[in-house]
């Protein structure tokens, strides 16, 4: 759920992935590229353990709701570090959340 650019196609992803499997391992065969149009939302990035995303979830749903709109939807975590070398502590999470107004 990380926006490529539009140039990127699905033969370069395939022209990296055994140089990435390699250095990372084969999770990268579970990659695809998809165009998703979700339209306006609500996005915050977050610090931390996994398991104490709930309070910036609910954070978000707040900011949602005094900008006037509501949660359209499931939200989104896009898990931006490898939880196998980084501190809990230290963990990045986009949480992402399609809005639409009230």
């Amino acid at each position: 759920m990380i926006r490529q650019p539009d140039f990127i196609s699905p033969g370069m992803l395939d022209e990296v992935r055994p140089d990435v499997r390699e250095r990372s391992g084969s999770a990268v065969d579970e990659a695809v590229l998809e165009t998703f149009n979700e339209g306006l939302s609500a996005q915050v990035l977050r610090v931390g353990p996994y398991s104490e995303e709930a309070p910036t979830i609910q954070l978000l749903h707040g900011f949602i709701e005094e900008s006037g709109y509501r949660p359209r939807g499931d939200h989104h975590e896009m898990y931006l570090g490898d939880p196998r070398r980084t501190k809990p502590e230290n963990l990045k999470t986009s949480l992402r959340h399609p809005v639409e107004p009230k």
